[in-house]
């Protein structure tokens, strides 16, 4: 007699002891009232993980697979039970896919969604629960889910369905699952699954539950047209909401959900359009509601308010907005909490948003007079690079085009030291490149003999001269502008290291390359100029002939190359 029970280790495994799995094949293919409780049997041993593959190996898989074929209700339950018990974590699943088990289950899904009645809520919850333990973390299959059309059958179940706990469920991890492919979010795009999560989030009182639906919440999220679709939603004003109710509890599941929230608050402005929305012209409840959060004493709220600020801060208009109305004045009081001992995150998020509301020239002097560069160098002692390097982003921002700014930094000796120890930092490539930009910087914008001599002195010509062998052109250029500026204001001061830095063979190679951009052979010729007045360059610039190289420039397809190369010609024929 077949009894529907749960079949624990041992049972299972004297059932399998015993040959019965051989036997409910044909006990399947008959379809009689022993059925759904074969069915049911095959569920409860598969339970038990070292029982799944015999199950497969009995060839259980095509005669269940045929059985969905079927209108009996129970046995698609017991049957729908069997296959995903089966699937799970299991090579059952390739069987499964073989013999077209998912496209008849995800089929009945799209059949029985409208309907209301208990007992199809309960199989949709089986068949559900079948394709996700068929498809859990396997790329491939979760694909051939989405190219069937699971996803807005799934998203419907979600709004006909609110009221079943167990079904709502299996779809938020269903939809977990599918999320994190990229090729979901077209088709989610499509439906109205914003609409269903925030309704079914401000139904929510349980931390597990809303656990769950910000799982799905985070992944969707990254697309930018969803992005938007959740803000129109009123996500935002949830997630207000909870940061509201508990900033000031120190319960674990309080400081998670508040981390979950004010970071998807984040995630959703990344989005243009979404971010726009928010902000508002600068008037918008959200948009102030955010900047409360900078004063914050939660570390988590700080954190969130800088990067929002930073997101905020991703076009001039707002930008300037933004400076004009105090802004920056919050982020350096925030830095200045941070200097001791800080929370190196809340230093990263701060100086990030600094550098975005440096980038509009208009704002460059107001952020200069605020103090912006006497609060950032407090940061020169970090050795942390996402600080360091979010620093000296920051710093290259606010001189650009000042150049008093560019002077008085130039000539801090503590900065250019730093500066030339970082440009050395080969471990981290960001910090390093940074490092030699602002170096170049602080020459190119104060074009001060001054900074110049400090720079020479700190040791900084050499790591000038290895810049200008990026491969990044745009570093390309701006060291060989700043070596041209330190050629011209001070050649006898920097001769030496000029020599030491192989200089000449650097700008010989920078010509003799195909692949030089015209920018670059420009540049290197006027440097080339520049040096000349030096006796020991001028004797590496005549033992290399340049003039044959300089020459062969002058038919060069871009003018501007052309007739520099004519002048630099004559430069070198003169003083040979």
């Amino acid at each position: 007699m077949l009894l529907a029970l749960f079949l624990d280790v041992e049972t299972s495994g004297k059932i399998q002891e015993m040959g019965v799995l051989a036997m409910m094949p044909a006990l399947l293919s008959a379809q009689n009232s022993c059925t759904p409780k074969a069915a049911n049997i095959i569920a409860e041993v598969a339970k038990n993980e070292f029982m799944r593959s015999p199950c497969v190996e009995a060839g259980l898989i095509p005669p269940l697979v045929q059985l969905l074929n079927c209108k009996d209700q129970e046995i698609l339950l017991q049957t729908g039970r069997a296959l995903g018990n089966i699937c799970y974590d299991n090579e059952g699943r390739s069987a499964v896919d073989a013999a077209g088990g998912a496209q008849i289950v995800a089929e009945h899904i799209k059949s029985l969604a409208e309907s209301t009645d208990p007992a199809t809520g309960k199989l949709l919850t089986v068949f559900c629960g079948m394709l996700m333990n068929y498809s859990n973390d396997n790329d491939s299959l979760q694909a051939q889910l989405i190219i069937m059309g699971v996803i807005p059958t799934l998203v419907r179940l979600l709004g006909v369905h609110s009221q079943n706990t167990a079904l709502t469920e299996m779809c938020l991890i269903a939809f977990g699952n599918l999320a994190e492919l990229e090729s979901s979010k077209e088709q989610f795009a499509s439906t109205n699954i914003a609409e269903e999560l925030v309704r079914l989030f401000r139904k929510q009182v349980e931390h597990e539950k809303k656990e769950m639906i910000f799982e799905v919440l985070a992944p969707l999220a990254e697309n930018d047209v969803i992005k938007l679709q959740l803000v129109d939603a009123g996500l935002v004003e949830c997630l207000l909401e909870v940061v509201a109710q508990t900033v000031d509890s120190d319960r674990d599941e309080d400081v998670a959900q508040l981390k979950t929230s004010s970071d998807l608050m984040v995630l959703l402005l990344l989005g243009d359009e979404s971010m726009q929305k928010l902000f508002e012209g600068g008037k918008g409840s959200v948009f102030q509601r955010v900047l409360s959060w900078v004063p914050s004493n939660n570390h988590q709220l700080q954190l969130a308010g800088a990067l929002a600020i930073a997101n905020f801060a991703r076009n001039d208009e707002n930008c300037i907005h933004m400076v004009d109305t105090g802004i920056v004045q919050k982020l350096l009081e925030l830095l200045d909490r941070h200097v001791e001992e800080g929370n190196v995150t809340v230093q990263h998020a701060a100086l990030s948003a600094l550098r975005n509301l440096a980038i509009p020239v208009v704002n460059k002097s107001k952020m200069l007079l605020a103090g912006v560069s006497d609060v950032v160098l407090k940061f020169l002692k970090s050795e942390m690079p996402p600080v360091q390097f979010k620093l000296l982003g920051t710093l290259r921002m606010l001189i650009d085009t000042q150049a008093d700014a560019a002077e008085q930094l130039g000539t801090n000796t503590k900065l250019v030291e730093r500066l030339v120890e970082w440009c050395e930092a080969k471990d981290h490539a960001g910090v390093m490149g940074e490092s030699n930009r602002l170096l170049s910087a602080l020459i190119r914008h104060s074009k001060s003999k001054n900074v110049v001599r400090t720079v020479i002195q700190g040791g900084g010509v050499k790591h000038l001269v290895t810049m200008a062998t990026s491969e990044h052109m745009i570093m390309q250029n701006e060291a060989l502008v700043a070596l041209g500026l330190i050629a011209a204001l001070d050649l006898e001061c920097a001769e030496k290291d000029f020599v030491g830095a192989d200089l000449v063979q650097v700008l010989h190679r920078l010509l003799t390359e195909e692949h030089s951009a015209p920018e670059i052979k420009y540049n290197s010729m006027i440097l080339i100029c520049s040096i000349m007045g030096s006796e020991p360059l001028h004797k590496e610039v005549q033992s290399l002939a340049f003039i044959d190289v300089v020459s062969s420039l002058r038919s060069h397809e871009n003018k501007t190359v052309a007739h520099q190369a004519s002048l630099t010609e004559q430069r070198l024929t003169a003083q040979s």
